[in-house]
């Protein structure tokens, strides 16, 4: 009953901004780890930036300094605010969450991830 929806994501010329939004709603009792995940073509799924439930944020290496992963509890939503965007930054960027769910009689943590947002930069 939780889905997650990634948004934001277009073509962007090198050095531009973009900002991803990824909206989670359903049966959610609480929004435990968040994080974007990335796919280049020919290249395996990598974590690009992550945030716990208590604030502690980490970025792969080639994004640190330039996108910025935070989130609205209130609204259930992720966001990633990618600047100075370059060319190898293009990939399908995907959401994923630890989401605490009702099973039956107690609430128990499951991964959820989105279906992605493609994200081209390109001049």
């Amino acid at each position: 009953q939780v889905q997650l929806v990634e948004s934001g994501g277009g073509l962007v010329q090198p050095g531009g901004s973009l900002r991803l939004s990824c909206a989670a709603s359903g049966s959610i009792f609480t929004i435990n780890a968040m994080g974007w995940y990335r796919q280049a073509p020919g290249k395996q799924r990598e974590l690009v930036a992550r945030v716990t439930s208590g604030g502690s944020t980490n970025y792969a290496d080639s994004v640190r300094g330039r996108f910025t992963i935070s989130r609205d509890n209130a609204k259930n939503t992720m966001y990633l605010q990618m600047n100075s965007l370059k060319p190898e930054d293009t990939a399908v960027y995907y959401c994923n969450a630890q989401i605490g769910s009702w099973h039956y009689a107690e609430v128990k943590e499951f991964d959820y991830w989105g279906q992605g947002t493609q994200v081209t930069v390109s001049s």
